[in-house]
């Protein structure tokens, strides 16, 4: 039977390669996204917005919150252990 599957599933083996192609992508991204060392980058990015006056007080809170949420699901969850990559 698993011959017989596999010719009748043939014509659909380029969407099945292309989910698996979707799949690992969005799992980089997301281990991009909760990288610690990458959100610390941008905490540190945020302040010299702010220092620079490129920023509002208001929109430096609004993001820096958004960017310590973050950083406790990294930390929570485990997320975002790679090799410390910021780019």
């Amino acid at each position: 039977m698993g011959l017989i599957s596999e010719v009748l599933l043939l014509p659909f083996a380029p969407v099945r390669g292309s989910a698996w192609a979707i799949k690992q992508v969005v799992q980089e991204a997301e281990r991009i996204y909760y990288d610690p060392a990458t959100i610390r980058a941008e905490l540190a990015r945020l302040e010299e917005q702010l220092e620079a006056g490129e920023i509002t007080e208001e929109e430096f809170d609004r993001q820096e919150d958004e960017l310590l949420d973050r950083l406790e699901t990294a930390s929570r969850t485990g997320a975002g252990t790679g090799n410390g990559t910021t780019q």
